[in-house]
């Protein structure tokens, strides 16, 4: 591969990288909304997905979950999950708030850190 090839394969990732993570924030950016003003059978679910994405290790997200979500919050969903692949900023990082805003949806919905007792 010559160098002109690598430096356009460089730049079509970083062009991925940002619309993935663009699209990922303002999907994470709608479900956080949706946790913190609704209350239906599916928030639960949103919320465990925040959680998970603000940290993988403390709350796990089973992901045969988005087969129990509406199509629109599916794919809400699988676009923070790919700006989490491109891994370029944590995704409640790119929301105003966003850090206090997914620790009171993960208090809201009972959600339990794995040193709470």
């Amino acid at each position: 591969m010559n160098h002109d090839a690598i430096d356009a394969e460089i730049g079509a990732y970083g062009t991925r990288s940002r619309r993935a993570t663009q699209n990922g924030a303002q999907a994470f950016a709608r479900l956080l909304k949706l946790a913190e003003e609704r209350d239906s059978g599916q928030i639960p679910r949103i919320a465990r997905f925040l959680a998970a994405t603000y940290n993988g290790q403390a709350f796990q997200f089973n992901l045969f979950e988005l087969r129990a979500v509406d199509n629109a919050i599916g794919d809400d969903m699988l676009s923070c999950l790919d700006a989490l692949r491109w891994g370029r900023a944590d995704l409640h990082r790119l929301i105003p708030d966003g850090d206090a805003r997914v620790r009171a949806v993960i208090e809201r919905w009972g959600l339990r850190w794995p040193n709470d007792t």
